[in-house]
Parts: structure tokens; sequence; C-alpha cells
């Protein structure tokens, strides 16, 4: 942003598309627009026009190869933010079970540490190759597969509820055949499985439903248009202002999750497990414990499933349970814990 003799004049490079520029007279309330790889043929545009729009930035741009796409640096960009992004599926899977899209912090977080680096090559001298949309999208794609196959591969779940550990949890009797201890290669092809499924099912719905009849993809959709805008002058700008404020969250839930471990000497103890609401909606696991990932959470998700979930608590936890338990000795035999699959938790296990 250049601002001379009453005049602001913005030059931007779109990265794939070549350098524009933006000039705006306050006097006579218009401005210019010029491409700078094609002459002087500015346009002037009247301060209640728009600017170009994304589309029209990148219009007929050829698209890079497939080599310039699947690069060394998008993949190891895509594996440091794959493995923090699974720590935070698994922490939500074994918790609330509630997975939030992470397309936009993928995109997010990926544009910007390439963008950083880019920088400091380019700085050095040593940049080889520009920053494209594509690089953005392989990062995008790999963490948001590597994070969350840790949910749909059943790590939270059944893949690790067949081992003989967590069977042996159990008051039951558990045979050699009701149980299955995790194994690195049976899970490698496991996985596999799981993972290619989808991929074939996937391709002849995309024939049907996207290009026989036209419909729109939200997510895929809205993840087009954020990268896109990353890779504009005002979009690096608002992008770069999301990651200061990204990192001052997580630099709070870090330090308050810190914190709260210092309070914590055991189960049911420290603000983890707090009686806020008293002693005997504590018994029935109504309490507030403090996490800030459940409030970020919280405010990612619509409005829709936290009130469904908040409701069915109330149902379950606080009426469903209850009289379930008072009916021990004729339901289930009184002799049984809660934690049987015969008793309490088994109906806990069917209702859920």
């Amino acid at each position: 942003m250049v601002t001379r003799n009453g005049e602001r004049s913005f030059h931007g490079d779109s990265h794939e598309s070549g350098t524009f520029s933006v000039e705006e007279n306050p006097a006579s309330r218009t401005m210019t627009i010029e491409d700078e790889d094609h002459g002087d043929g500015g346009r002037r545009l009247d301060s209640d026009d728009k600017l170009p729009s994304v589309e029209m930035i990148f219009k007929g741009q050829v698209e890079p190869s497939w080599r310039e796409q699947l690069t060394i640096r998008a993949f190891v960009v895509s594996f440091v933010l794959g493995v923090l992004f699974t720590f935070i599926v698994m922490k939500l899977n074994l918790t609330t079970g509630i997975i939030p899209s992470l397309n936009v912090s993928a995109g997010l977080l990926g544009f910007f540490f390439l963008k950083s680096w880019t920088k400091l090559m380019e700085k050095s001298g040593l940049l080889k190759q520009p920053f494209t949309r594509q690089e953005n999208t392989v990062i995008q794609t790999c963490v948001v597969a590597t994070s969350g196959i840790a949910f749909s591969g059943g790590f939270g779940s059944y893949l690790f509820g067949m081992s003989s550990t967590v069977a042996g949890q159990s008051s039951e009797t558990n045979a050699a055949q009701n149980t299955k201890d995790p194994s690195l290669s049976w899970i490698i092809g496991f996985l596999f499985a799981v993972s290619f499924l989808g991929l074939f099912s996937v391709l002849p719905l995309r024939k049907i439903m996207i290009i026989d009849y036209k419909l729109t993809y939200p997510s895929g959709t809205a993840t087009a248009h954020l990268i896109n805008s990353f890779h504009t002058p005002q979009g690096a700008k608002l992008a770069k202002k999301q990651v200061r404020t990204l990192g001052k969250f997580f630099s709070f839930s870090f330090l308050w999750g810190f914190f709260q471990w210092f309070f914590t000497a055991g189960d049911g103890c420290g603000f983890v497990n707090f009686p806020t609401f008293g002693l005997k909606a504590f018994d029935n696991r109504f309490y507030f414990d403090f996490s800030a990932t459940y409030v970020g959470v919280g405010m990612i998700c619509p409005y829709l499933i936290n009130i469904s979930v908040l409701v069915g608590a109330i149902l379950s936890w606080g009426l469903m349970w209850p009289l379930i338990k008072n009916r021990k000795g004729d339901w289930y035999s009184s002799e049984l814990s809660e934690s049987s699959l015969h008793g309490l938790q088994g109906y806990r296990v069917l209702s859920s």
C-alpha cells in the first residue's frame, strides 16, 4: 500500500495470474485497476464499484503440473499439522464424540506455514517455486485425511475396545475369540480397507451427484473459495489476522490446561471435575469441567447440535439413568456392578 499526494495505490501479486495495481483517488472518488503485465490499459471504477472477484483474478491461469503440486514442502507441513490435528481429534473422540469440520483450520494453517517458509526463502534468494493454491489444497486434503482416519478408523471406539486390556476391565468372562489385541500389521490393512472403500464408493456418487445433477458440495465449495481468497492480497492480510487470533486462543487454551493439571490429583478431583451445580448433580455427571476445547467445539458446531446434545444429556443422565438405577434388583441383578453390561451400563450402551 503506497500513499502519495492524496492518492492510494495498491500493488498486488496474485502469485499465479501476474501483477496488478489498484489506485484510488479520494478527490474524484474513482479508482483505477491496471494489469501491469499487459500494458497500461487501466480501467476506471467508481468508489461504489467492487474490486475484481476472486474468480476474475485467477481467470485463464494454467494449472501447474502434478510435480509442482505434490511438493516435498507441502508434505512436510501436512505431516506436522496432521499429527497436531490427530491429537485434537483423539481427545474429542474419547470424550464428547463430536468432531467438527477441520477443513478451514487445515487450509488456514497450511497457508500460514508454507507462506512464511516461501517468504523466508525468497528473502534469502533460494526460492525456486512460488506457493500456489494447488499446494495449499494438497496440504488441506492430507491434514483432513490424516486426522479423519483417527476418527473413522475406530481408534477411539471399537479398534481398541476389542483388546484384551479393555475387555479385562469388564466383569464378564472374555473368551479368546471375543478379543483381538491391536497389531500394526493388521491395523494397516484394516485402515487401507476403510479408506479405499470410501474412495471407491464416492467416485460413482461424484458422477451422479456433481456432474449429472450438478448439486452443490457445500464443504468442498466453501473450502475452495477460502483457499482461493487466501492467495489474493486482501485475503493474505485477513489470513494473517486469523492466524494471529488463533494463536492467542491456542496459547490461552494450553496455559489453562497446564494450570488445571496442577490441581488434578486423581479421578474426580480438580477443576476438570468441579461440582459446579452441587454434589448431587455431580453424582449424576452434571458439572462444568472448564475445558477450553469443549467451549471451542461448542462455538464451531451449529446451535441445533449444541441444543440437542444438552437436551440429550438432561434426559439421559438427569432422568433415565436415575430412574433405571432405582429399578436395581427388578430390571437387573442387584449384585452386578454399574460397569457390567448386564446391569446399568448395558442400558447406557443400548440407548446410546
